[in-house]
């Protein structure tokens, strides 16, 4: 029997769990599963666990497995009820980081770190359709930004907490992620609220379908290469400052540090944004940014350059998706076609997501190791998001016309 229960108050204080579980979630499956690793990256090199090329490309495993969560997070839910499978996801990740702490093979590896994407996948998508419903609708820009804070929170975290872990060693550092990771889900574990009633079992609405807007369609192209602009940055930033610069693994742990302040800042801000400016407005304004920001990063070598450059580059993953969550509401007022159009978006982030992190990655390696190329690539990938924007408006135009020529 699923909840018809209507959303509580702000000020309540029931409606802080559920927030809570979401960004534990958040905070598991992107901020340590996915982030985590790129302060890995010098040391599972410097270590000789893996090659350079080896390390890399399993970096790019992650993002291949967000893409298939994405696709099989929704039916997962089907199956087991929204909160059971993200309490399943969240264990999911908890084992690969115990099994990423023993380095087998390659393939071993592999699997792991591919499922942990998996995990991340489902959980995007879930989350938000899961918590959001029990939100008054004027406060969810803030509280979606409040849930994907974990993943900031995740970044900052990996930043801070790794350098000492690795002082123990990589095991110990994979273990000890293993341990931040069961508690997170133990205390997550109850927080899940219930399904609402009013999404039947069989994934349908009651309410007659309507077109999907336009707007729906060329928000999933803007979001895909998104995702494609954001990749250098989140995988190679680290090794960048470290290797590319010379300055040291320290060096390039402190300014993983300053992306991580950015990607805490990053949610609750942009998520103001969406409430006060408006999604579409607030989009346009973070994409000017964002290519400005990367193209300064691919000629910037100073200390201070470099913080500044990752701290607004770290608001970028994390602050996106409750921007394009929100654009999503503004253009599908229905609740379960807001699921159905979030999913599609997620698949799509996570496509290009995917295949700009082995395109990235074999680029890297057939250029010896040109960071700077990719940071200018990843800029032109947001410029082109940039300038599909303008298409929205000539996009319902054009259909206009076509009808009154019919």
């Amino acid at each position: 029997m699923r909840s018809s229960s209507p959303p509580l108050d702000a000020r309540s204080p029931g409606i802080w769990m559920p927030i809570f579980a979401g960004l534990c979630a958040s905070l598991v499956s992107i901020g340590l599963a996915r982030f985590a690793y790129t302060p890995l990256i010098p040391a599972l090199i410097q270590a000789q666990w893996f090659s350079t090329h080896d390390v890399v490309y399993l970096g790019a495993a992650n993002l291949v497995g967000y893409l298939i969560g994405a696709l099989l997070g929704r039916p997962l839910a089907r199956r087991l009820s929204n909160k059971n499978a993200l309490r399943l996801m969240m264990l999911a990740v908890t084992v690969a980081f115990f099994a990423c702490a023993f380095p087998v093979s390659v393939s071993w590896y592999f699997g792991w770190r591919l499922l942990s994407g998996i995990a991340g996948g489902a959980i995007m998508v879930l989350v938000a359709a899961t918590v959001l419903p029990h939100v008054p609708v004027a406060r969810r820009g803030l509280a979606s930004g409040a849930i994907f804070l974990g993943i900031g929170l995740g970044i900052a975290g990996s930043g801070t907490i790794v350098p000492p872990l690795l002082s123990l060693g990589l095991q110990a550092t994979w273990l000890g992620l293993g341990a931040l990771s069961l508690l997170l889900t133990g205390l997550s574990w109850f927080g899940w609220p219930a399904d609402l009633a009013h999404v039947a079992a069989n994934g349908t609405d009651s309410a007659p379908a309507e077109p999907t807007p336009p707007g729906v369609y060329l928000l999933f192209a803007q979001y895909a290469f998104m995702a494609a602009g954001l990749v250098p940055a989140m995988v190679f930033l680290v090794d960048y400052v470290a290797r590319g610069l010379g300055a040291g693994a320290h060096v390039g742990a402190l300014i993983w540090i300053m992306y991580g302040l950015g990607a805490i800042v990053g949610p609750v801000s942009y998520g103001f944004l969406a409430d006060h400016l408006g999604a579409r407005k607030g989009i346009r304004l973070v994409l000017v940014v964002q290519a400005i920001t990367l193209g300064l990063l691919a000629l910037s070598h100073s200390f201070i350059a470099l913080a500044l450059l990752a701290l607004i580059l770290g608001s970028f993953p994390p602050g996106i998706v409750p921007l394009a969550l929100a654009r999503v509401h503004e253009l599908v007022p229905q609740h379960h076609r807001q699921q159905v159009a979030w999913s599609r978006a997620t698949v799509s982030f996570a496509s290009f997501q995917a295949l700009a992190g082995f395109a990235y990655s074999a680029l890297f390696n057939a250029s010896g190791g040109q960071h700077a190329v990719l940071f200018l690539i990843a800029g032109g990938a947001i410029v082109v998001a940039l300038l599909l924007e303008p298409a929205m408006r000539l996009l319902p135009s054009a259909r206009e016309r076509r009808c009154c020529a019919n």
